[in-house]
């Protein structure tokens, strides 16, 4: 999803079970950096806003270390596909897929993501 940069007065929401839960507004993601959010079985999203407006959320476990750490990761593109890097050991993960650009055989949850 998409959104223009002046659009500051909304909530984000990832569908989760059929239902949409809150989990920050959109004046708290900053292009470029992602924010984690706690979801009610205990897991937790990391939930990020591109250069260019567009959402996006997945698991925020890294599966590599199992460390929640994938919102604080780095973002960027690889051959025109957003990803963010783990901080700790730097595997990239394809923000609209969770597959792990440097391991085919592992991915992350991704989530749906609408703004209202």
């Amino acid at each position: 999803m998409t959104l223009a940069p002046e659009t500051t007065d909304l909530k984000i929401q990832l569908q989760l079970d059929g239902d949409w839960l809150t989990v920050c507004d959109l004046s708290t993601l900053f292009p470029g950096r992602g924010v984690a959010a706690l979801l009610p079985n205990g897991r937790q999203a990391a939930v990020f806003r591109d250069r260019t407006g567009t959402l996006y959320a997945i698991d925020n476990r890294d599966p590599f270390t199992g460390a929640a750490v994938l919102s604080r990761g780095l973002t960027g593109t690889h051959q025109g596909r957003p990803f963010v890097a783990s901080p700790l050991l730097k595997q990239r993960f394809d923000l609209e897929s969770g597959r792990c650009l440097d391991d085919e055989a592992v991915r992350v949850a991704t989530y749906e993501i609408q703004v209202s």
